[in-house]
């Protein structure tokens, strides 16, 4: 896959920015930067294309995923990732996934299916009509996640589940609520206090 890296300050976390449909590895850049100016930043381009834009796995139909695919391809990242930090020289641990969208949907992927690496995130207007579920527990897991109150792609079902899921395996979640899809500066400050936050209770 496709990634650019910025390195920032050794202590600090690394941030892996994941885009929503049509975006490409620098859209989400300006957020990391909010989120945390001395934080390394690593985007990675979905390499698959529907309709022209750029996702990170295959859909059946709207809101019906590729299970197959989103399946192989969040294997694929996961890997990505862990290259990275070899080639780059970072500590696996200091990841926090933060995703928009279709982004954020194959960063539940990999905080599912492998908890012991990937267990903080920053998730931006997430759902996950998957059937398909691990079981395994998320108790080391924190996750911020945000959705909009009147999502046109995102309902509130949706979101609940998503919730849900993460609550259901006893991960901590702190959660925050804008009015739609569109990624709000409100978000962005709050997930900015949250990490923030999260680091001075880590130290």
């Amino acid at each position: 896959m496709h990634a650019l890296y910025q390195a920032g300050q050794p202590e600090a976390p690394v941030l892996v920015l994941l885009h929503g449909t049509g975006g490409n590895e620098h859209s989400l850049l300006d957020v990391g930067r909010t989120l945390s100016p001395e934080t390394s930043l690593l985007s990675f381009r979905g390499d698959v294309l529907e309709n022209g834009m750029r996702r990170y796995f295959k859909r059946l139909a709207e809101g019906i995923y590729d299970e197959a695919d989103l399946a192989q391809r969040g294997d694929a990242l996961a890997a990505s990732i862990q290259e990275a930090a070899k080639k780059y020289d970072f500590a696996i641990d200091k990841v926090v996934l933060v995703g928009y969208s279709n982004g954020a949907n194959i960063a539940i992927r990999l905080l599912l299916t492998r908890p012991s690496v990937f267990n903080k995130a920053i998730l931006y207007h997430a759902m996950y009509p998957v059937k398909d579920l691990p079981a395994g527990d998320l108790s080391q897991t924190h996750v911020f996640m945000s959705f909009g109150t009147h999502d046109p792609i995102v309902s509130a079902t949706d979101a609940t589940y998503v919730r849900k899921l993460f609550t259901d395996r006893q991960a901590t979640v702190t959660d925050s609520w804008t009015p739609s899809h569109q990624l709000t500066y409100q978000e962005v400050a709050e997930s900015k206090a949250w990490l923030a936050k999260f680091r001075c209770n880590e130290s």
